[in-house]
């Protein structure tokens, strides 16, 4: 059995639609539906993970209707359980260049690197693949490669060496440890760590003084800088800058993001400073 993991439901879609294509032998897809290169990492004595990342995407999103639940560490230890029971199980992490595969990458390794020799990448950063229409690009995400090249592309797994298993479980524990708000994409395997309101400027920088619908705040941030970490968390971020008495809210924040509109405060247009263009890049 191959466990294929990769990061988010879009990811696994093309992705499970190539395993059961041609799988050679018995696969399965397993997905990890929690982003970690936003929000704490760093847990308090006693509390388990899952609970630590759950209340967190509670207090991001209180317009969900039913209890936050993640349970990805909960999958990936029985996943533990069943390599154990069976030496020719094996791990195959699917990961973009991306903080969010990254960061995935690392704390799965963290977990189950017991499993070291039956761990295998396959790491599609910097590889080029072809489009629907035949044509050469540089995918930033597992959901924009087709099934036809993602089946290809099973030929770039590999087992990661020694080395990369004692520096990368280090990784994660620094990752964790400084328990940032954000957590951007460097290139590579490079993390840096940010505060919860690394993105701010770029959505205050679509306000104004006459009130607008969040979600278009955070359509436009989101298109224009290429922000990765959805609007679920940039919505959170309109309420604490509405909190910290920066924009003023119209309607229930506490609702979808449709239903509630946001403005500079003060009277006067205010002059909001854009981003450097590195910023722009970061993500």
């Amino acid at each position: 059995m191959i466990y294929h993991f990769v990061v988010g439901d879009e990811a696994a879609k093309p992705l499970t639609e190539a395993i059961f294509t041609n799988a050679d032998e018995a696969e399965t897809v397993i997905v990890l539906k929690d982003i970690l290169h936003v929000g704490p990492l760093l847990k308090e004595e006693g509390q388990k993970f899952s609970a630590l990342r759950a209340a967190f995407w509670q207090e991001v999103s209180p317009q969900m209707k039913e209890p936050v639940q993640v349970d990805d560490l909960e999958r990936v230890l029985q996943t533990g359980n069943e390599l154990s029971k069976s030496e020719n199980a094996q791990i195959w992490f699917w990961m973009a260049p991306s903080a969010a595969d990254t960061i995935a990458y690392f704390w799965l390794l963290f977990y189950l690197k017991k499993y070291r020799d039956r761990f295998s990448v396959v790491n599609t950063g910097g590889l080029p693949f072809l489009d629907d229409n035949g044509k050469l690009f540089y995918p930033k995400n597992i959901s924009e490669i087709s099934p036809k090249e993602l089946l290809k592309a099973k030929k770039l797994a590999r087992i990661i060496t020694p080395s990369e298993m004692e520096v990368d479980t280090e990784e994660w524990e620094k990752l964790r440890n400084a328990n940032d708000g954000i957590r951007v994409y460097e290139g590579g395997k490079k993390i840096s760590g940010k505060g919860s309101d690394h993105y701010d400027q770029q959505l205050l920088s679509f306000c104004s003084h006459q009130y607008q619908k969040a979600s278009k705040i955070l359509r436009q941030a989101m298109s224009k800088y290429s922000i990765p970490t959805g609007d679920t968390f940039l919505a959170w971020r309109l309420r604490q800058l509405a909190a910290n008495e920066q924009l003023s809210i119209q309607g229930d924040a506490l609702k979808a993001f449709n239903e509630w509109d946001v403005k500079l405060t003060g009277g006067e247009p205010a002059l909001v400073e854009n981003t450097t263009s590195d910023n722009q890049q970061q993500g």
